[in-house]
Order: structure tokens, then C-alpha cells, then sequence
């Protein structure tokens, strides 16, 4: 049996709740209380299945289903194309992601690397990385000497095949941190 929960109680990135069949997670919620009328709860929401984000709107005081999700740590294994193969490190068993689904996540996955796969009962809704990972450049100019004014920063290419923007004095083959929310460079590892 599902629990309920007010709308009321509700909050960002804590409570997933099923609409109609489709599993959301709370980005953002707004109450609207006037005299003449009944709270209107708005909820800033984002699909877990097809990473549409809406506005649901609801009275106070409605009752919302949670769904509750489960986590596993996997190891990346491969991508051939059009699956993206993950295995869990204690059963060996396999599962398959369409590459489609994880475009971003990819530029920040290399073999062997570790994510977290969120399920729903037996199906996979996605992915989760850690915030920030270390990846090698493999393509990137030198540096210029007179290109030093104003924090400037150049193009590399990680061994993803993801371009980052870097510092000047970075240079081919080095480790650096990049975050897997932006895709910025953050630093040298």
C-alpha cells in the first residue's frame, strides 16, 4: 500500500510522487493563500522518466501518492552503440540502458567508473554520478605566451570525447576535476 502525503509537506529534491501513471521529483513548491479562496499549492516538477519539467497544481490539504525508490551501485562496462551496459559489483548481473536516455551522462563515464542506477520496482528511471570526476585531457593547445590577461581559458578535449573549457597552463595528458552537473573544469586533480 502507497503512503500519502499532504502537498502541503512537500519539498524540493525529498519526495517523489506519482501524477497519473508518471514518477516526479519536487524542484520547487510555491503556496498562494488569499482571502477568499483555498491555498493553491504550486509544485515545479520534473518527470523521472522523460526529464520534462512541468508546473502541477493542486489545492491545499490534497493527498499525493510517494513513490519510493531504490539505489544500486553499478561499474560501467560498455557502450556498443545503442545500450549503455552497467554491472553490479556484488551479483555480476547486467543491465542495459538506451544510450539515448544517458547523452549527458556519458560525457563523464569512462570504463570502469562508478554510478548509481535508480530503480522504480524493476525499472531502471536513470542514472546518478558523483558530483565531480577526474578525467584526462587528450587534445589541447599550449599555451600562447601573451595570452594571460583576464582569466583566459582554452578549449580541451577529455578522454570522453567531451571539450571543456581549461586554464592556459593545463596541458595534454594531465588529470583534471570536472563537474558532472555543469561540465565545467574545476580544477587539477
Amino acid at each position: 500500500m502507497a503512503d500519502f502525503v499532504s502537498v502541503n509537506d512537500l519539498g524540493p529534491g525529498r519526495n517523489f510522487i506519482d501524477e497519473n501513471g508518471d514518477i516526479y521529483t519536487v524542484l520547487d513548491i510555491a503556496h498562494n493563500k488569499t482571502a477568499m479562496a483555498k491555498m493553491k499549492v504550486k509544485l515545479k516538477v520534473k518527470n523521472l522518466r522523460s526529464g520534462v519539467i512541468k508546473e502541477l497544481q493542486y489545492f491545499g490539504g490534497d493527498k499525493k501518492a510517494l513513490i519510493f525508490l531504490s539505489k544500486k551501485n553499478m561499474t560501467y562496462l560498455y557502450d556498443d552503440g545503442s545500450d549503455v551496459y552497467f554491472m553490479d559489483s556484488e551479483t555480476y548481473d547486467q543491465v542495459s540502458i538506451p544510450s539515448e536516455r544517458l547523452k549527458w551522462e556519458m560525457n563523464f563515464i569512462k570504463e570502469n567508473s562508478q554510478a548509481v542506477i535508480t530503480y522504480y520496482e524493476n525499472e531502471i528511471i536513470g542514472i546518478e554520478l558523483p558530483v565531480k570526476v577526474a578525467l584526462k585531457i587528450v587534445q589541447t593547445d599550449d599555451a600562447v605566451r601573451g595570452d594571460t590577461v583576464n582569466n583566459p581559458q582554452k578549449d580541451a578535449t577529455l578522454e570522453t570525447g567531451y571539450k571543456v573549457k581549461v586554464p592556459m597552463f593545463i596541458k595534454n595528458g594531465e588529470v583534471v576535476v570536472v563537474r558532472t552537473d555543469t561540465g565545467e573544469y574545476d580544477g587539477r586533480a
